[in-house]
């Protein structure tokens, strides 16, 4: 039986906050917009349809309180919620908070420049400030 493990890729771009009911929630090492990662902690997945009926309604319940709380905790313009998978084939969904005067606003974040590394501070700061937020979701066991 295979366990989960994250990608590499996604370790090295990014940080933990927490393990919610189905998903780790990383922190997207990229300081120009306020970015989570939700991975299911499920081996060898690549594709949403791979995850039972309720696996699937959990997921989107974590994406969907974790981007709403979001959107009201950092002032957001529009809320991004995004499986895509082209480079890391690991299932995983982006939740990202965008501003009209974001960096690649209206066009989406990725291949739009480079990341910007946080601040030890900043990162310490986005850190808490995002882990405090998910303690408030009600997202089931």
């Amino acid at each position: 039986m295979t366990t989960f493990a994250l990608d590499e890729r996604l370790a090295n771009d990014t940080l933990p906050l927490a393990d919610l009911p189905l998903c780790r929630a990383l922190l997207m090492l990229d300081a120009r917009y306020p970015w989570v990662v939700l991975v299911p902690r499920r081996a060898a997945l690549s594709e949403v349809f791979e995850l039972t009926t309720d696996e699937q309604q959990q997921l989107w319940r974590e994406a969907g309180q974790l981007g709403q709380a979001m959107k009201t905790a950092f002032a957001g313009d529009k809320l991004n919620i995004a499986t895509l998978g082209n480079v890391v084939s690991q299932l995983h969904v982006h939740v990202v908070i965008r501003h009209h005067d974001d960096a690649a606003w209206p066009a989406p974040v990725w291949g739009h420049g480079s990341a910007v590394p946080y601040s030890p501070s900043q990162q310490q700061s986005m850190q808490e400030r995002l882990t405090a937020l998910i303690e408030t979701l009600d997202l089931g066991d």
